[in-house]
């Protein structure tokens, strides 16, 4: 057995987030390996939510274009409580978007897939093995090797300065590294099913999706693109998750809704949901990311953005150590920082998740009524709309300034501007590196090598003022953003910049 020639980061699963690592990765010019044990993209039920952010990332790695036909934004959720009365509804922020895009969509996962993977295929750095399953991982002080086995049984290895494991639910990486998961205290069986509905069944069904709050029998009714609607079950006491994932079984459970005569089941599976977080996301040279290091209640379909940012967060970081913009102890901090950050987002947004489950699942008719009548109470009487993004949290900590602003740990906005007479959105001007935004009256800093200047009221043309209004709300006279678009810190006057740059060079060196 032969060790393969180095790579820069080895990729561990080619799933959604090892899809996007390895196009984020691949895009920057590093030499990238990426494997997985199945060859296809995988089949059941999973992912139907995508953010605004997770769009972002798409268009910054290419492939905003080839999923945008498989999207549509989320209808509002109406949440309905014990005596089918109206309890609370969860809709989208109005426009204009901060950040380009129809904040919460919906979407079909295979083709989504398939675009990632077909982006990846383009990158002539990445190689892709499929059909391979690694079986033994070795650190030392100059990167790692990975021991795989091929389907027909040969082995091989490939020698890496890092490793990623993207590998699941049941991640390899996350074992052979003696990760452990801390359990958040979440786990039900449910069965979910997806079906393509026909002209006769979307009559029956409802205009928007629905969280069935009912003791009896907890369901959400999603309103996907197209004829595609989906349906999660909770499962009762007793209930056999695999008779119940049989198209017998999942017809029996539809029955209230629709029948075989008014659609086609595409798929369905019956899952236990969980909320678990990994205890670490760094050994040395390893990380987790995705489902690898996290896995939570579906109630907000967040799980597949939660493998996004993740790898987001990670991969701008990888970069800059490999590239030795970072060094020493710096460079350390800098790879620490991602586990930092995300493992406490992870953590608060499935607290939240968890609320939202609570609000859902309750069993027992008489708290439920009790939960019903304090909703409404809280709103009083009359259901007011809750914005979805209201729910996910901020960064905390990691490489984030430690002088407090509201706006530290949020997203940078990316508004449309003008450019030689087109309509562009903002990363596509200014890129995806450092950036320092500026009001007109702030002079630009004496050292700032490494950064993109954005002058907000200046030369910068919007063309519906988002980001001027974002930063004017915030009375921010200066932002300096990172490359994953999140917010280092922000000024409000000069003298206040200058110490949050001395701070962000400080951090860096």
């Amino acid at each position: 057995m032969q060790a393969r020639d180095a790579y820069d980061v080895a990729l561990v699963g080619f799933g959604p987030s090892g899809a996007v690592a390895a196009a984020l990765l691949g895009g920057m010019g590093f030499r990238v390996w990426v494997g997985d044990r199945l060859r296809g993209v995988y089949d059941k039920p999973r992912a139907i939510a995508l953010d605004h952010e997770i769009l972002r990332v798409f268009q910054q790695i290419g492939v905003i274009d080839a999923v945008m036909p498989h999207l549509e934004p989320f209808t509002p959720s109406e949440y309905f409580g014990v005596d089918g009365q109206l309890i609370k509804r969860m809709t989208m922020i109005a426009p204009p978007y901060p950040l380009g895009y129809t904040p919460s969509n919906v979407f079909t996962q295979p083709p989504v897939e398939a675009a990632l993977r077909e982006r990846v295929a383009q990158l002539s750095n990445v190689v892709v093995e499929l059909g391979v399953e690694v079986n033994g991982l070795v650190q030392d002080a100059e990167g790692a090797t990975l021991q795989l086995q091929r389907e027909d049984g040969s082995p091989a290895s490939i020698r890496t300065r890092y490793v990623v494991g993207c590998d699941g639910a049941s991640s390899t990486v996350r074992r052979l590294t003696g990760i452990a998961l801390d359990d958040l205290v979440f786990d039900e069986p449910w069965l979910v099913v997806d079906v393509l509905v026909n002209e006769a069944g979307l009559k029956k069904l409802p205009t928007t999706s629905v969280q069935y709050c009912n003791p009896e029998r907890p369901t959400s009714f999603v309103i996907c693109p197209n004829n595609h609607r989906r349906w999660e079950i909770s499962l009762k006491p007793g209930e056999d998750p695999k008779e119940v994932a049989t198209p017998e079984g999942a017809w029996r459970l539809l029955a209230p809704w629709i029948g075989p005569q008014d659609g086609e089941l595409w798929r369905q599976a019956s899952y236990r949901f969980h909320a678990l977080v990994a205890e670490r996301w760094r050994v040395d040279r390893v990380f987790v990311a995705g489902d690898a290091a996290h896995q939570q209640p579906p109630f907000l379909g967040q799980g597949m953005c939660q493998g996004v940012r993740d790898v987001a967060n990670l991969c701008w970081k990888l970069a800059a150590v490999l590239r030795g913009d970072v060094q020493g102890q710096a460079a350390q901090a800098l790879l620490d920082s991602y586990g930092e950050e995300r493992k406490a987002h992870v953590r608060e947004l499935t607290s939240r998740i968890k609320g939202i489950g609570a609000v859902i699942c309750e069993r027992d008719p008489e708290r439920a009524r009790q939960r019903d009548a304090k909703l409404l109470a809280d709103a009083g009487g009359v259901v007011k709309d809750t914005p979805r993004q209201d729910v996910i949290p901020k960064l905390e900590g990691g490489l984030l300034s430690v002088t407090p602003h509201p706006v530290v740990g949020t997203l940078f906005p990316q508004p449309r501007v003008l450019r030689d007479g087109q309509a562009l959105l903002l990363d596509e001007v200014t890129g995806t590196g450092w950036r320092l935004a500026l009001q007109a009256d702030i002079p630009a800093p004496a050292e700032c090598d490494g950064l993109t200047l954005i002058r907000v009221d200046g030369d910068l043309s919007e063309t519906e003022g988002v980001l001027l209004d974002w930063m004017q709300r915030h009375r921010c006279a200066a932002v300096l953003v990172r490359p994953d678009h999140c917010v280092f810190g922000a000024a409000a006057d000069a003298p206040q910049l200058d110490t949050l740059m001395n701070e962000w060079r400080a951090r860096l060196t």
